[in-house]
C-alpha cells in the first residue's frame, strides 16, 4: 500500500508540474505577444501600446538623447527600442562630430525607422583629388563613378571610391555629335552643349541630350564600351521630344515623338507603334508606365460629361492601357514602392494625392501653398518631392507627413538619399530632406558641378575648376 500511494503521489506531482508548466509556457507566449504587438507596463503600472523606433546613423555608434535625457536601454545607434505613442525628440552625437536632431511622432503598434540621420566630421581634411577643365560633370546612381566632359572629343571617366582618384579617358571621336577635328588639336573639338543626363541602373549607361545651333541629338553612351555608344537620333530618323531609361541597362527606352509615348528596343533597333497618344506626362516603374493624356476628341463630342483629360496605366507586356481617372486639368505624377506597397504621386494645381497602386485608392491628400513644376521620388523610395526651383513640398512616406520649405536659392540637388544640398553665394549649405538639421560644409563652391558623398567616406565638389575631396571619417 506505501508502495501504492508513493507512485500516486509522484504520479500527481508530475501531472501538477506539468500543468504549471504549460501554464508558464502559455502566460510567457502571451506576454511576449503583448510586448512583440507593442503593449508595456509605463511606470504608473497600466498597459499601454508602444511602438518601435529602429535608428541608424552615419557614422554608427552615435550616443542618443531621447527627450533631452540619455536613453538608458538605447544608448547607440543602429538599433531598436519600443517608446510610448507620441512625440518624442531624438538627439544624436558623437565625439568630434556635430549634432543631428528631429521630433518624431510614435504610433502605438507601428515600426518608425529613422535610416538617414548623417553626423558630419567637424575638423575635415581635404585635398585636390584632380584639376580640371571640364565643363559638365556627371555621377552615377551609385555615387561611385564620375564623367568629366568639356570642349573635346576626349572626356573623362574617375572611380570616386578609390583612395586615389585616376581619369580613365574616353575618346569619343567617333561618337559625339558636333565634334570636329582640328589641326591645332590632340583631340577633335566638341561644340555641342550638354542639356540632359539619365543614367541607367548599371551605372555603365547615360542618356544625353546634346544641342548645337538649333538641332537636338540624344546620345546613348556607354562608358564602359564607348565604340557601343548610339546616337538616337540618327538611329531612329526621330526628333524625340523626351527619352527615358525604362529597364536596368538601357535596353528599352520610352520616347516621345510629336506628344505620342512609343517604347524604344535599342538592341533590335526598333520603335514601336504609338502606346499612348496626345501624352502630357509620365513615370515609370518595372513594366508600369502611369501618365496623362488628353481624351480623345470623339470621346468628348459624344459625351457632354466627358473631362478633357485622364490618368492611365500602360502595362508595356501587352501594350495594355487602362483608365484610372477623368480629371478635368493637365496633372504630374510619379510611381514609389515603400515597404510592400507602390503608390502613385499626383500633383494637380496646389495638392498631391497619394494612391495605392493597385486599384487606385485615394490614400491620402495634401494641400501645398504653391504650384510645383516637378514631382520625383527618391531613390530609395521614402520621399516624394515636388518643387519649383528651390521650393519644395516634401512627403515623407515614413510619417506620411508633408513639409514645405525653401532653399533660397533657384535649385537643389539631392547629396545622397536622404540629403539635400543647395549652393548659395559659393557655400555649400546641406539639409534634410525635410529642411531640418541645416548646416555649411563648405565655401568658394562651384554651383554648376554636382556634389556628392561617396560610401559614407568622401565629400566631393568642385573649387575653382578643381575636384574637391574632404574626408568625412579621419583618415
Amino acid at each position: 500500500m506505501d508502495a501504492e500511494r508513493r507512485a500516486r503521489r509522484q504520479s500527481l506531482r508530475i501531472i501538477i508540474s506539468e500543468v504549471i508548466m504549460v501554464i508558464a509556457v502559455i502566460v510567457t507566449v502571451l506576454i511576449l505577444g503583448f510586448v512583440v504587438s507593442g503593449y508595456w507596463l509605463n511606470s504608473d503600472f497600466k498597459i499601454e501600446r508602444q511602438g518601435l523606433l529602429q535608428i541608424y546613423s552615419m557614422p554608427t555608434g552615435a550616443d542618443i538623447e531621447i527627450d533631452n535625457s540619455p536613453s538608458s536601454w538605447l544608448q547607440r545607434t543602429n538599433t531598436s527600442k519600443t517608446l510610448s505613442a507620441g512625440e518624442h525628440t531624438i538627439k544624436l552625437s558623437k565625439e568630434g562630430y556635430d549634432t543631428w536632431s528631429r521630433t518624431i511622432n510614435i504610433t502605438e503598434g507601428l515600426l518608425y525607422r529613422l535610416h538617414y540621420p548623417r553626423l558630419f566630421l567637424k575638423n575635415r581634411s581635404h585635398e585636390t583629388a584632380f584639376e580640371s577643365s571640364a565643363n559638365f560633370a556627371s555621377i552615377t546612381p551609385d555615387r561611385n563613378t564620375m564623367l568629366l566632359a568639356n570642349n573635346t572629343t576626349e572626356w573623362q571617366l574617375f572611380n570616386l571610391d578609390s583612395d586615389s582618384v585616376k581619369p580613365m579617358t574616353l575618346n569619343l571621336s567617333e561618337i559625339l555629335p558636333f565634334a570636329s577635328r582640328a589641326t591645332d588639336a590632340t583631340a577633335g573639338l566638341f561644340a555641342g552643349s550638354i542639356t540632359s543626363s539619365k543614367w541607367a541602373n548599371d551605372n555603365e549607361h547615360l542618356l544625353l541630350k546634346i544641342e548645337s545651333n538649333g538641332e537636338t541629338n540624344w546620345l546613348l553612351l556607354n562608358v564602359k564600351n564607348p565604340n557601343s555608344s548610339i546616337n538616337l537620333t540618327k538611329e531612329f530618323n526621330a526628333n524625340f521630344s523626351n527619352l527615358e531609361i525604362s529597364d536596368q541597362s538601357a535596353n528599352y527606352l520610352l520616347g516621345v515623338i510629336d506628344n505620342n509615348l512609343r517604347r524604344i528596343d535599342v538592341q533590335a533597333k526598333q520603335i514601336s507603334s504609338i502606346l499612348v497618344p496626345d501624352l502630357i506626362s509620365f513615370d515609370y516603374r518595372n513594366q508600369d508606365v502611369v501618365f496623362c493624356a488628353k481624351t480623345d476628341a470623339k470621346e468628348i463630342i459624344r459625351s457632354d460629361n466627358a473631362s478633357p483629360y485622364y490618368i492611365g496605366i500602360l502595362k508595356l507586356g501587352n501594350s495594355e492601357v487602362t483608365k484610372l481617372k477623368d480629371v478635368m486639368e493637365p496633372v504630374k505624377m510619379v510611381t514609389i514602392k515603400f515597404y510592400d506597397d507602390e503608390y502613385i504621386g499626383v500633383v494637380t494645381n496646389t495638392t498631391i494625392t497619394l494612391y495605392l497602386k493597385k486599384d487606385f485608392e485615394e490614400k491620402q491628400s495634401f494641400p501645398l501653398s504653391f504650384q510645383p513644376e516637378k514631382i520625383k521620388a527618391s531613390q530609395d523610395g521614402d520621399v516624394i518631392t515636388a518643387y519649383t526651383g528651390g521650393q519644395l513640398a516634401v512627403l515623407d512616406m515614413e510619417a506620411m507627413s508633408l513639409t514645405e520649405w525653401s532653399t533660397g536659392t533657384d535649385s537643389f540637388n539631392w547629396l545622397d538619399n536622404s540629403m539635400i544640398y543647395a549652393v548659395k553665394d559659393g557655400n555649400l549649405e546641406v539639409y534634410d530632406f525635410n529642411g531640418l538639421n541645416h548646416r555649411t560644409l563648405a565655401s568658394n563652391v562651384s554651383a554648376h558641378f554636382p556634389i556628392t558623398i561617396t560610401s559614407d567616406k568622401y565629400l566631393y565638389y568642385f573649387r575653382d575648376g578643381s575636384l574637391i575631396r574632404e574626408y568625412l571619417i579621419e583618415k
